[in-house]
Formats: C-alpha cells, sequence, structure tokens
C-alpha cells in the first residue's frame, strides 16, 4: 500500500508540476473560443461617389446527407434544389447520398458552385421550400441549411465592369481595380477569443485577446458614371452596326490625364461572371496591341511642326513616293493621289506621301524615333491597371521607318495613343493616366488624392496650338477633311481618321480591318479627348470616318454638355437639324429629383419653373427631337405661383408656349433666338419684352473657314475609302518590309 501511494503521489507530481504547464495550456484551449472578426471589403466608386462594387449579405447552401436520409427526403430535396438553384440533378444526388469510407453518410455537404454566395431572394426561395418540405414530411430537420457570409456585388452591372474587374466566388480578386488595388481593399481581418464554460458561456472573469478587424480602403475611380454610359451607349451601336471582333474606347481629361471612361464590347456581368466568356472580361484598352493607322500621323505633324518643317501651304506631289533601296513605292490610299496639294491638304485627305516626306525625308530616322519615344510609344504609360503591355516600334529597314511616319509596322496599345493625343491637346505634357481618384482610410479617416503627375514636355506650347488647329481641319473641311463625320455644330473639334490593315500569315489582309478616331475638343480649351478603336467591322469598305467618327461626336457632344462646356459659337438651327439628337422623355408626373436624374443621364440641359416637387408640366414635349443643347423647362407649380424663368436660348416657339402658359403676354423683337428678356408693364397689363437674334456664326460664319471630308475608296470601282479616309497604305502591303 505504501509503495502504491507512493507511486500515485510521484505520478501526480509529474503530471501537476512538471508537465503542469502543457496540460494546463491544453485545458485553456478547451476552455477558449475563438471567432474571426471578417474585415469589409472597400468600396469602389465613381469621381461622384457612384458605388460600381460593394459587399453585401450572401448566402452559403449546404446539405446534410445524414438528416435527408433518416427523413427520407432524397429526391424531395434534389427536385426542390435543382429547380431554385439550376444545379444538375445528377450533381445533387452524389452530394445527398455522400457517404464517408465507413459507410456513414456524411453530415455536412456544400452545395457549390451554384448555392454558393447566393443572394438574399434565392435564399428566402430555399427557406420557403425548407419549411413547406418540413411541414409536408411532419419532420423538424430537413437536410437544408443556409450560412450568412459577404459577397462582392456590382449593382451598375456590365458599366465599366473590365475596368473593376471582378472577384471569383472563393473572395479571390481576378481583374482590374479589384486584383491591382486587392491588398488596399482587402482590409485585414481580426479576431476575438475569450474563455468559456461547459455550456460555451463566456467566462465573467476569464481572459479575452481582442484584434479589431480593419476594413479596407475605399477607391474613388476616375471615371465618370454618366461619360462611361456615353461610350458603352457609343460601342453598343457601332457593335449593331458593323458587327465587329471588339470595339474600344477611352475618354480622358487631357489636361491632367484622368481616364473619364474606359468601355469594351463585348462587355459581361461581374456579379455573373461565369456566364461570359474570359474575353469579355479582357481590356483591350491596355492588353491589346494595334497598328494605328493614320492616327499616328499625329505624333509625326507634331514633331514637325515642332521641328519647323512643316509648311501648310507648300506643295507636293501626292500619289506614290519612292524609297532608296526599297523596289515598291508608297502609295497614297487612293492609288492617282489628288494631284499637286499642299501638305495642309495631305493632313485632310490623310495622304501617306505626305507624312513620309514629313517624317522620313525631313525629320530622319534619329529624330522621328525620339519623338516617338518621347511621345510615350515602345513603353508603359504607368497606369494602375495590371498586365499593361508595351507596345514595339521597328526602326530595322527604311522601309519600318518610311511606314512608322504613317502608324504601318508600329504596335501601340490604346492608352499610349490617348495620352500621346492629350499631350498635343493639352500644350505639350506628357501625363501619366490616372484611374483612381483619391483613396479614403476608413480606420485612420484620412484621404490620399491622387494628383496629376507628368512625365516630360515634349513639344512647346505654340506648337500645341499650331497642330490643334491643323487638326481642326481634318474635320471642319466638310470637302476634303476625312473626320468630317465627327463635325459638331457649334464646338471648336480636332481629330484624326485610323484605318489599319491586319496582319494575316505575316501579310497584310486587304479584308480585315482595325478603324479608329482620335480627337479632342474644343480646340481653343481641350476638356475632353476620346479615342475609339474598332476591331474588323463587318464591311471591309469601311474606315474610321464612317465607323469611329460619328461614335466619337456623340460621346464629345453629350460629355461636353454633360460637363457644363458651353459652345464656341451659337448653332446654326438648320445644320444642328443634322446633329445628334436625344428623344425628349416623359418627365409628367414624375418627383423633381428623379426628373433631374433622367435628364442629367442623357446630358440635357434644364430648368425648373416653380417650387413644386413635382413635374406637372414639361416644354418641349415627351417624345420630342431635340439638339442636345435644347434647355428643358420642368413646371412644377400652377400658373398663378410661377415666375418668369430664363429664357435666353429658347426659340421664340418655346418662349411663347412658356409666357402663355405663366400667363403673361410675350412682345418679341428681332427673329432667331431669345437673347435677352425684361419684363415691362404696358397699360396696366405685364408683358415680357424678349429680344431675338439668328445665331452667332450662323450661315457662312456657322463654321470654321476650311471644312470638309470625302469619305471614299478607291477599290471595286468605287472611291469608298479613299475620300472617306486615305489612311491605309496600298492594299498590296507595299513597303512594309
Amino acid at each position: 500500500m505504501t509503495l502504491l501511494f507512493l507511486i500515485l503521489i510521484s505520478r501526480i507530481y509529474y503530471v501537476q508540476v512538471v508537465q503542469g504547464a502543457e496540460w494546463y495550456e491544453r485545458a485553456k484551449t478547451r476552455w477558449s473560443a475563438n471567432e474571426v472578426l471578417v474585415a469589409k471589403r472597400g468600396t469602389i466608386t465613381d469621381r461622384n461617389g457612384n458605388v460600381l462594387a460593394m459587399d453585401t449579405n450572401a448566402y452559403n447552401v449546404a446539405v446534410n446527407p445524414q438528416a435527408i436520409h433518416d427523413a427520407d427526403l432524397t429526391e424531395e430535396v434534389i427536385d426542390g434544389l435543382h429547380d431554385i438553384l439550376g444545379k444538375p440533378e445528377d450533381e445533387l444526388r452524389k452530394l445527398v447520398t455522400a457517404k464517408k469510407e465507413n459507410g456513414q453518410y456524411y453530415s455536412q455537404r456544400e452545395v457549390r458552385q451554384e448555392g454558393w454566395k447566393i443572394d438574399k431572394t434565392l435564399a428566402d426561395e430555399i427557406r420557403t421550400f425548407r419549411e413547406e418540405l418540413s411541414k409536408e414530411k411532419e419532420v423538424t430537420d430537413v437536410g437544408i441549411y443556409l450560412a450568412e457570409d459577404l459577397k462582392r456585388y456590382y449593382p451598375r452591372s456590365t458599366l465599366a465592369s473590365q475596368l473593376v474587374g471582378y472577384l471569383d466566388k472563393d473572395g479571390a480578386a481576378m481583374t482590374g481595380i479589384e486584383a491591382f488595388f486587392n491588398e488596399q481593399l482587402s482590409g485585414e481581418n481580426g479576431h476575438i477569443t475569450y474563455e468559456k464554460d461547459g455550456k460555451r458561456v463566456q467566462l465573467a472573469e476569464g481572459e479575452v485577446e481582442y484584434k479589431p478587424a480593419h476594413d479596407g480602403q475605399d477607391i474613388a475611380l476616375t471615371i465618370d458614371s454618366d461619360i462611361q454610359y456615353y461610350v458603352e451607349e457609343a460601342l453598343h451601336e457601332i457593335v449593331t452596326k458593323y458587327a465587329p471582333k471588339s470595339a474600344t474606347a477611352i475618354a480622358a481629361d487631357p489636361n491632367t490625364m484622368e481616364i473619364l471612361a474606359m468601355a469594351n464590347v463585348p462587355e459581361y456581368n461581374p456579379n455573373e461572371f461565369w456566364k461570359s466568356s474570359y474575353a469579355n472580361s479582357y481590356n483591350h484598352a491596355i492588353k491589346s496591341l494595334y497598328e494605328p493607322g493614320s492616327t499616328f500621323k499625329i505624333v509625326t505633324l507634331a514633331a514637325a511642326v515642332e521641328e519647323g518643317i512643316f509648311n501648310p501651304t507648300e506643295m507636293y506631289k501626292s500619289g506614290s513616293i519612292k524609297i532608296p533601296g526599297i523596289p515598291r513605292a508608297i502609295r497614297d490610299i487612293k492609288r492617282e493621289g489628288w494631284g499637286t496639294i499642299s501638305f495642309l491638304d495631305g493632313l485632310k485627305y490623310s495622304s501617306n506621301v505626305a507624312f513620309v516626306k514629313l517624317g522620313y525625308e525631313r525629320l530622319g530616322e534619329n529624330k522621328l524615333r525620339d519623338y516617338i519615344t518621347r511621345f510615350g510609344f515602345g513603353q508603359k504609360t504607368g497606369i494602375s491597371l495590371n498586365n499593361e503591355l508595351t507596345g514595339s516600334i521597328r526602326f530595322q529597314y527604311a522601309s519600318e521607318v518610311a511606314n512608322a511616319t504613317f502608324g504601318q509596322g508600329v504596335s501601340v496599345t490604346p492608352i499610349q495613343q490617348v495620352a500621346a493625343v492629350a499631350a498635343v491637346a493639352n500644350g505639350g505634357n506628357l501625363l501619366q493616366p490616372q484611374i483612381v481618384k483619391k483613396i479614403t482610410d476608413p480606420v485612420t479617416k484620412t484621404t490620399t488624392e491622387i494628383e496629376p503627375k507628368v512625365v516630360r514636355r515634349v513639344i512647346t506650347e505654340e506648337t500645341s496650338r499650331k497642330v490643334g488647329e491643323y487638326l481642326e481641319q481634318v474635320v471642319s473641311d466638310q470637302e476634303k477633311g476625312t473626320g468630317k463625320n465627327a463635325y459638331i455644330e457649334g464646338y471648336r473639334v480636332a481629330g484624326k481618321t485610323g484605318t489599319a490593315q491586319k496582319v494575316v500569315d505575316r501579310e497584310y489582309s486587304d479584308s480585315k480591318f482595325v478603324v479608329s478616331f482620335i480627337g479632342y475638343a474644343p480646340v481653343d480649351n481641350p476638356k475632353i479627348v476620346v479615342y475609339i478603336v474598332v476591331d474588323e467591322p463587318n464591311d471591309s469598305l469601311v474606315g474610321g470616318g464612317t465607323v469611329a467618327a460619328p461614335a466619337f461626336k456623340q460621346i464629345v457632344l453629350k460629355s461636353l454638355r454633360k460637363m457644363g462646356v458651353k459652345p464656341n459659337y451659337k448653332t446654326n438651327s438648320d445644320a444642328a437639324k443634322n446633329e445628334v439628337t436625344v428623344e425628349v422623355p416623359d418627365l409628367s408626373k414624375l418627383q423633381v429629383a428623379q426628373a433631374k436624374a433622367e435628364l442629367n443621364a442623357k446630358a440635357m440641359t434644364f430648368e425648373l419653373v416653380g417650387n413644386g416637387k413635382t413635374v406637372l408640366q414639361q416644354i418641349p414635349a415627351a417624345g420630342s427631337a431635340v439638339h442636345p443643347t435644347q434647355r428643358i423647362y420642368l413646371i412644377t407649380e400652377q400658373r398663378e405661383k410661377l415666375t418668369i424663368p430664363d429664357l435666353t436660348g429658347s426659340s421664340l416657339r418655346d418662349a411663347l408656349e412658356i409666357t402663355s402658359l405663366i400667363g403673361i403676354r410675350l412682345i418679341p423683337e428681332g427673329q432667331g433666338f431669345v437673347v435677352s428678356q425684361k419684363e415691362e408693364t404696358l397699360n396696366n397689363v405685364r408683358v415680357l419684352r424678349v429680344v431675338l437674334a439668328p445665331p452667332h456664326g450662323a450661315g457662312a460664319e456657322s463654321k470654321p473657314a476650311d471644312a470638309g471630308s470625302n469619305d471614299t475608296v478607291d477599290k471595286k470601282g468605287a472611291d469608298e475609302r479613299a475620300g472617306q479616309e486615305a489612311d491605309v497604305q496600298d492594299s498590296t502591303g507595299e513597303s512594309a518590309g
């Protein structure tokens, strides 16, 4: 007995003293509970605070094969979940009847992917089905469970989808802003560890370890949702009409290189990314290389003007030009040319010969390459997005140098094109493209503003001004300019068309083209630069002037109106009929805030007449086709309460209708549009005297002196691309190296 007690005491001493610390830690583990505090992922918004990506509640579906088997509900559960989630029945059967190696049923199986992170609507359907099944079969546990979770939600669905990117169902950032700024957006999870009793209740005197979760940072992008919508709307019209492989557009502020819109079609819905192919989430704006064609002539032109070798009135012989050592001549798209013309006309016609003379003969290889490099080609722009490509410039042979002057044999990304032309527009500074406006840390409550970054000065302000004036004539000259379809009545627009043959099996194709247009407005104080590139439109006879220029016009006009940029001169009412028109929506009986939002979305100007909260009447009437510059009047009160609105810019007809509605007599003087108004009393009657005048610049002055473009090419007996756009080298690919 003594020996036995000695052994027991020795064992107790060993366990309690020698191993005491180890067993105490094990006990603490049994007493303690640990919970992860999940950090909320930061939101992504546009520059005005409109949410593009956010966290929202989600639910995960799981089944209990053991409970389902015990309640004999196998077929009912399979049929119900198949109908609600759309998961194949054979896959559901494997889950519902899943067994361990010992033959026992599992107690939980997750229903992926269809039942993973579903929204509340589907979760409610699952709950309803579960309750009905429980009542019908009179069982408490039908073996279907829902667990709360968070998922990424994109409230604008396809808008800016390639730019914003998406998270997969496991929460991994895949593309776009979501991937590039994943670390900032993710935040850091926290945890809480506490001691509990046998009933899992926290001990009042127990130890507590707490680390709070740090939510992710909120990112405001530079894009404007309205302008992004205008861009995507225009691209969809291109796709409907020309069915290209893809179409891409970028809009930016040339003075800061803040990206106002970046879009590609086809697009995808990041809320349902699995329903689209990878190609739909591909951002061609930074990841695709194109031969720019004649839009690249802007670089050669700017270099020539900077070096003082471009004389707009100097004459040269168009048609073809021989380069020493090259067997075939380089030709204009119109093979016989336009005769002996000025270099300015060569720019308007988009003559290849003119630019070979300027870039190859006069600038020379070294200076040309230097300017191309200084404009940012052959290098990344530094935009905050993953997988940006650099492009390349081939200058090994004389033919490659000559071809580069007009954009052949050069590979560039759309974002490089925009940055380069923005430098021409803004006075000569190459800027780094910015896609993020500011980043806000919710923990420290600090906001970091992203400032414009100047990379280098490329040309002087004087050169910038001259090049802008020359490019303006490419658009305004309605007889010779290839960019005539981008002309916007009332605004000074500069631009250049582009049509480039695609390389197929190492040879330039006669039927596959990349067409484009790039430009900016207003010329004297640029607010927006837009580039549109369309890959393989279904009609080989159309060029950038036909496909991309009208879309440019639509985007820029709506964007300028949205920005509140006033026209350079009054529009000619007759000419305005040929401009972009919009249909006036039906705003009657809408709340004022809702009506204002609808008009803002269409970039239409408006004025509230009265202080009411509901639109009682509108002028012009719903369904009217009007120019986007026309003001819409929203009547919100009865006649006796109305005050006289500002009628400046209104037609006599609209002015009469508004004053009649208010109950005041109108006395007009002159013809045209209202330029001033004055309320008077005549014979004890309140009257409104208005002075009307024709639009400034109507008739001869309504357009810049050189207006022009002929939209055609010498092919199949018709000049269908040569005048429309002399942008491509001879279709045989001569001098392509």
